[in-house]
């Protein structure tokens, strides 16, 4: 690597959170940090954190974060004398190390020839066979006749694993478990790794059944020393794309980890790495884990995703550390570094899981995990997203890492589940109630973990649907009747102003009648059924076995956002919309003098002037929020005074958007 101080300008070639990440750490240690965005990241919170920003194209990636030239042309506009890849994008192209290194600009990362190395699967697995790393059994030869693959993997024995000698990521990959599915299989596979990386070239190997996926963090410098943090467990995925990590790995013997770390050295070796590396394993996991249990899978020259479990356990800031390397300074010795507790990370994304976690898009308004560190409470986030951003189609939708930490795995669980509980992100939907499920799961608790957990119980990280139970709307009621005391004068708990509400349900009218409203109790007629609300019960105390269901009678243990008309109730990242039956209810939030904003949203019209008269009832001002318009009316006749906010203008929660003469 081109050596470079720590003192200068670093360019970071990413987005989203490793970028933000990143930001951190070189702030931290003094240096200017330059971000680089496309058009669709204008708004982006890595952009408004850094130093200076340039921009390098338009939203797809092929037109921006990919092209060399753009990256290589920010460096030269802002002086910034070295460049961190982050992970994804250009972290493992070897051309683009090469041209920094011509330009005389550091790459933060390992030389061209470790990742030519160890970038295609089959001459990695040659090169690994020789270095004496065990290496799962398969066919890795250049000869692509289909009939020669089909009769390898007959050998081999089925399941077997077809998988693109370019690929990554959880692309160009298929399992085959006999042998008339093989060449639809092979077929689609080859498509696939053709379009991704235009190297349609396939391996086949022996599929583990119950396998683990265990991978150890190594460290290089250009002194020749080569160390490793220790391993992480990444066993829980889906669609190959890892969901929750942890390290160390459960059930892990020290006499496995020896062998295992010892493995990932020789590989480190083998190809003369420097910098940050993983290399990862599959391992059998279908009983105690043993040292000849375990085979080589692929050497990613770069910062994983997962990172910060290794951080938590070991102490270590493996950003700082990458810098320091790549400017020519030592590592720490293996025997200097020391693994305590345990960590878990959960990985916080855009998608539907009711929609086979479908990925999403749209408009952030509002979240409060951006920045958040929360070491004193056990756990940290890394978040990728400010509001308002947006996550949009060209990228990977994942907003935000919570990282808990603890004496024991059982500490660190809890951690984790405490950060992804206090995670609100409006409106999209995210995978917050699936990750809380899977952590609670008993077959999670009990360290049954593989690579097939999410598939195997699918159908228990879904949310069941509240509609139909009466108790849900008796929730909402009394939240409505909580916001109404906070902004009416004259609001009495045991006499409300109006006694009944009225929502839609189905295609029907599910109505409730306010009985009593007390301090500690409150009593309703929902449709017939008397529903009783105690306020004196413990609130939910984050037991492992908690469900949707068990919550009903817990009301403040649900978010509610009102949207005049629409509301919102929201428990573990489960969102449940409900609307009212008629228009009567449109006009309670609106009081006194003042029209506020009951959430995070846009404005997109404005229908009267200052000096106007105005009518109760009548629409004032119309705003965008939860993907939906609500139109705020007047609480009463009067003239406007003040109007606070334009046409396209962002505004938060509670912010006072109109004023009417007292």
């Amino acid at each position: 690597m081109t050596k470079t101080t720590e003192t200068g300008k670093i360019l970071i070639a990413n987005r989203g959170e490793i970028a933000c990440r990143v930001i951190r750490t070189a702030r931290k240690m003094g240096m200017d940090t330059v971000a680089v965005y496309s058009d669709a990241d204008t708004r982006a919170l890595h952009v408004k954190m850094a130093d200076e920003a340039v921009r390098i194209g338009p939203g797809p990636a092929i037109e921006s974060y990919l092209v060399i030239d753009n990256i290589v042309a920010a460096c030269k506009a802002t002086g910034a004398d070295a460049v961190h890849p982050g992970y994804g994008f250009l972290s493992e192209n070897p051309d683009f190390a090469r041209r920094l290194k011509a330009e005389g600009i550091s790459f933060i990362g390992p030389d061209a020839g470790p990742m030519e190395a160890m970038g295609l699967k089959d001459a990695a697995r040659e090169r690994m066979t020789r270095a004496g790393v065990p290496v799962t059994p398969g066919y890795h030869g250049r000869d692509q006749d289909p009939d020669l693959l089909q009769s390898k993997a007959a050998m081999i024995g089925y399941p077997v694993l077809i998988k693109a000698v370019a690929g990554g990521g959880g692309k160009g990959m298929r399992r085959v478990d006999k042998g008339d599915a093989f060449p639809d299989a092979l077929a689609a596979c080859q498509r696939e790794a053709r379009s991704s990386f235009g190297e349609d070239r396939v391996l086949i190997e022996k599929y583990i059944t119950d396998p683990r996926h265990i991978e150890v963090q190594i460290f290089g410098d250009s002194h020749g020393n080569i160390i490793h943090l220790f391993e992480r467990d990444c066993s829980l995925q889906r669609r190959h794309q890892k969901v929750i990590e942890e390290a160390p790995a459960p059930n892990m013997t020290e006499e496995v980890r020896q062998a295992m770390t010892d493995a990932a050295i020789k590989a480190a070796k083998a190809v003369n790495y420097t910098g940050a590396g993983t290399v990862e394993f599959i391992v059998d996991g279908s009983g105690t884990l043993r040292t000849d249990g375990f085979w080589f899978m692929e050497m990613n020259t770069r910062l994983q995703v997962e990172h910060p479990v290794t951080e938590m356990v070991t102490g270590l800031d493996l950003v700082e550390l990458q810098i320091h390397i790549a400017g020519g300074g030592l590592l720490p010795r293996q025997e200097d570094i020391k693994m305590s507790g345990h960590a878990v990370e959960a990985r916080l994304y855009a998608e539907d899981p009711a929609k086979d976690f479908l990925p999403g898009t749209g408009r952030i308004l509002h979240i409060n995990a951006a920045g958040r560190n929360h070491r004193q409470r056990g756990y940290r986030i890394d978040a990728g997203y400010g509001a308002p951003s947006d996550v949009t189609i060209h990228y990977d939708p994942m907003i935000a890492k919570i990282i808990g930490y603890g004496q024991d795995r059982a500490e660190a669980v809890r951690q984790t589940r405490d950060g992804l509980r206090g995670i609100c992100v409006h409106p999209l939907k995210t995978n917050t109630y699936a990750l809380l499920a899977c952590l609670d799961h008993e077959a999670f608790r009990n360290e049954d973990i593989s690579t097939d957990f999410l598939s195997r119980h699918a159908d228990d990280l879904l949310p069941c649907d509240i509609h139909g139970d009466n108790r849900a709307y008796g929730i909402l009621t009394l939240r409505i009747l909580d916001t109404l005391a906070r902004c009416h004068d004259g609001w009495r708990l045991n006499l409300p102003a109006r006694s009944t509400f009225r929502f839609k349900r189905g295609d029907g009218v599910c109505e409730v009648r306010v009985l009593r409203r007390h301090a500690d109790f409150a009593k309703f007629d929902i449709d017939g059924d008397a529903v009783t609300f105690n306020f004196d019960d413990p609130l939910p105390d984050g037991a492992p076995d908690e469900s949707i269901e068990g919550q009903l009678d817990h009301p403040y243990a649900w978010n509610f956002l009102d949207c005049q008309g629409y509301f919102i109730l929201e428990y573990r990242g489960a969102m449940f919309l409900f609307e009212y039956a008629d228009e009567t209810g449109h006009m309670m939030f609106s009081a006194g003098d003042a029209i506020s904003a009951p959430m995070p949203g846009r404005i997109i019209a404005v229908n009267v002037s200052e000096g106007d008269a105005v009518r109760a009832g009548d629409r004032l001002i119309v705003m965008e929020a939860m993907k939906m318009e609500t139109a705020l009316q007047a609480p009463r006749d009067g003239v406007v005074e003040k109007i606070n906010f334009a046409p396209g203008d962002p505004v938060n929660d509670g912010d006072i958007l109109i004023t009417l003469q007292a």
